[in-house]
């Protein structure tokens, strides 16, 4: 407990006498300093009793004293020992005055009792305190210690929480709450998920200290973790007051070993990887009974439930970032995987992609559904607001219940399909389900096949140009009637005869067949790549 006047004054070899300022005794004194300056302020850093003789003071000018009593309660001096017998056989009237006005304390030490004395009481209860700091500090380790090793981080953060009298929390790299104690914390400790995520901007390790946004009066301190430079997760203390000198050892113990929980979690995560890697190539190579042995009890439940495949690439794999956002993404899958308790597997391959197998429906495919806001159809690439997104994603559909790890290849496919359609559409993330719904048009909507489209039919537009036919346009009513000449005609307003000679006109000048059915489908395609839009 640490030192106060009311102790030092209670103390019966020093003999001190209070004479002002009686009910401010229990103000922490961190040391004794002897001054007989008129101004010692520049020399103090506070909670310092001050000792004089007054030797040099002018302790009979009333003004004097109230200036000089004020220069030390604003410099955070504790309170006034002044010494009788000295060079005063009293306390001077203006002196005690001032004191009692600013309800100062003000002790009268006797001649008998030397500065020297009190400066070794207070040295040596300060001593004791960090002592007993220490020694509360070790003991706190002790007990953090056997907590990390019988219930791992979550009973660490119990432990910190209960020993700081506040609340504690564990946050991932993307800021999100790992685990918190007491329970109630966690919706407080959301609240500062954002000063999490700054921390991971700075180098490790690093702290800052914020006011709970969750009562506006505490104070909560943030303090990175990670063994290098890069922070690999965030510990907040939410407590009501500074941290005390076994409060901080406390906190320090917790660091460590939560420090050491996340980087042996990493390195779980990496041999994770690598079994995940493994079996994901043994379901692509068409070996699932091997897949499932590799995998174990790691990944059973994930194969035996319908599961969906991811790819991700970068939008520019020569980008010096290319890596840092692909990387980004696969940390920030982990993670959502990590709290929601689902197994994922999550392979970087050589050639610069991300493949993941994910379970249908979990929290890993809703954390990358619009990891990127999706951009307007005509926004140029790279712009920034509405330009390309750094990464585009292909997903599959979900793969049949009960068909198990044999699907991957399917789904890998799948994947691939909707990945290639996002690339060249501009898009973050396409379902292979949209391709399935949707029309076989849009897909052809590339530079290619609207070249094909007007190199094909151009011949018969710089016919229509000279004004010697409609051909186009009666191409397109007689192939969208399935070359029903009477229905064709109607729909034309013209004779049917008049429609055949037409299409002998089309045949002459392309050079092909209409009874050709590949000829056929090539022109509707061609008609339809370059059909203006419907406007609503």
């Amino acid at each position: 407990m640490p030192l106060t006047l009311a102790a030092l004054v209670q103390h019966s070899a020093l003999k001190l006498t209070v004479r002002a300022g009686e009910d401010e005794l229990d103000r922490e004194v961190r040391w004794a300093h002897v001054s007989e300056l008129a101004d010692p302020v520049p020399y103090l850093e506070g909670g310092e009793l001050l000792l004089v003789t007054a030797i040099r003071l002018d302790v009979h000018d009333p003004e004097a004293m109230r200036r000089y009593v004020r220069r030390l309660t604003d410099a955070g001096v504790v309170g006034l020992g002044f010494a009788v017998g000295v060079h005063h056989d009293a306390v001077p009237d203006a002196l005690l005055e001032a004191a009692r006005e600013a309800d100062f304390p003000l002790l009268e030490v006797p001649r008998k009792t030397p500065f020297l004395a009190i400066g070794k009481v207070v040295s040596a209860a300060i001593a004791a305190d960090q002592y007993r700091a220490v020694t509360a500090g070790f003991a706190a380790q002790r007990e953090l210690t056997r907590a990390a090793l019988a219930g791992g981080p979550g009973a660490v953060l119990a432990r910190l929480a209960g020993y700081v009298d506040g609340w504690a929390a564990l946050y991932d790299t993307s800021g999100a709450v790992v685990a918190a104690a007491p329970d109630w914390a966690a919706r407080r400790a959301a609240l500062h998920s954002a000063d999490a995520e700054r921390l991971r901007e700075r180098p490790a390790p690093a702290s800052v200290v914020v006011a709970d946004t969750g009562t506006g009066n505490d104070r909560v301190e943030l303090q990175s973790l990670g063994t290098g430079r890069r922070v690999r997760g965030v510990l907040a203390v939410g407590t009501g007051a500074p941290l005390g000198t076994a409060e901080r050892y406390a906190v320090h113990a917790a660091i460590a070993l939560l420090t050491l929980a996340t980087e042996r979690s990493r390195s779980l995560r990496h041999a994770e990887r690598r079994i995940g890697a493994a079996v994901l190539r043994m379901l692509l190579a068409g070996h699932p009974d091997d897949a499932r042995a590799v995998a174990g009890d790691l990944y059973d439940t994930l194969l035996d439930a319908p599961f969906r495949v991811l790819v991700a690439e970068p939008a520019d794999p020569a980008a010096p970032d290319a890596g840092e956002v692909l990387g980004n993404l696969a940390e920030s899958l982990e993670s959502a995987a990590s709290r929601a308790g689902e197994p994922v597997i999550a392979v970087r391959e050589p050639a610069g992609r991300l493949v993941v197998l994910a379970a249908d429906g979990g929290a890993v495919l809703e954390s990358c559904a619009g990891p990127y806001p999706e951009q307007p159809p005509h926004a140029p690439a790279g712009s920034g607001d509405g330009g390309e997104p750094p990464l585009h994603l292909g997903l599959s559909a979900a793969t049949p219940a009960g068909s198990g790890p044999a699907a991957a290849p399917a789904a890998l496919r799948e994947a691939e399909q909707a990945l290639s359609v996002a690339r060249r559409r501009g898009r973050a993330v396409v379902e292979h389900g949209e391709l399935v719904a949707g029309s076989v048009l849009p897909l052809l909507a590339d530079d290619a096949v609207r070249a094909f489209a007007d190199g094909l039919l151009r011949p018969l537009y710089e016919h229509d140009a000279t004004g010697r036919g409609d051909l186009v346009a009666s191409l397109r009513a007689w192939l969208s009637r399935h070359g029903q000449w009477d229905a064709a005609a109607a729909d034309l307003g013209v004779h049917r005869h008049t429609l055949r000679y037409r299409m002998r006109r089309v045949e002459e000048i392309l050079g092909r067949s209409l009874d050709d059915p590949d000829v056929r489908m090539e022109l509707w395609l061609a008609l339809k790549t370059t059909e203006p839009p419907t406007r609503a």
